[in-house]
């Protein structure tokens, strides 16, 4: 997928100077990008932006040349669930559902993968051990190794990481990088990580200061 980023600014806060605000941008397909910038410049508004879940800027972001501003509910519903995985900050698992259910909950949207295959990636994490306890009993890195599987478990020409790897250790980012390398190929998709400093040794197609 291509996106192209035209000039956007938030409402809510004048960000510093930077390679996207207020600028012409592209993220082109089957590409890597790091998006790095310091706490507070606006990494999480700018995925919720491209994820159709805040609108509250000016300009304009286009999806293979349509303004997203012309999606109805319907049509992100439908990008959503075909187009565009996601991994919040904030994570939003559901604490009372077991980690398996968590996944389970996107996987069923479109069956993009057995349980065998959703089990296979729970080990190559290391989680599988905890496939079924409930979210709320998991730490914040085995939280977030949920839900980086949960983002997988769909079709997607865009994967969106909003800092993933934060409260993961090394061998385990190691990991989840290989997995989610692996999947992006498949998909033939654009990644984009947001990251405060850290590059977890992926070859970018262009580093993005924010």
């Amino acid at each position: 997928m291509q996106v192209n980023i035209q000039s956007i600014v938030p409402d809510y806060f004048t960000p510093a100077s930077s390679e996207v605000w207020s600028k012409n941008f592209e993220f082109q397909p089957n590409s890597k990008y790091l998006v790095k910038a310091v706490s507070g410049s606006g990494k999480s508004s700018l995925f919720n932006f491209m994820y159709g879940l805040n609108n509250r800027y000016s300009g304009s972001i286009l999806f293979n040349d349509t303004s997203i501003s012309s999606f109805t509910d319907t049509d992100w519903t439908t990008i959503r669930k075909q187009q565009i995985a996601i991994v919040f900050q904030g994570l939003k698992l559901f604490p009372e559902l077991t980690a398996l259910e968590n996944i389970q909950l996107k996987n069923t949207l479109t069956n993009h993968k057995t349980e065998t295959e959703i089990l296979e990636m729970m080990s190559q994490l290391e989680v599988d051990q905890l496939a079924h306890k409930k979210a709320e009993t998991l730490s914040y890195g085995q939280q977030q190794r949920i839900a980086i599987i949960r983002a997988l478990c769909q079709p997607f020409k865009l994967l969106l990481l909003d800092e993933p790897f934060s409260h993961i250790d090394e061998a385990q980012i190691a990991n989840a990088i290989t997995l989610v390398n692996k999947e992006v190929a498949t998909n033939q998709a654009t990644l984009i990580i947001a990251s405060l400093g850290d590059t977890y040794n992926i070859d970018y197609t262009k580093t993005i200061l924010l």
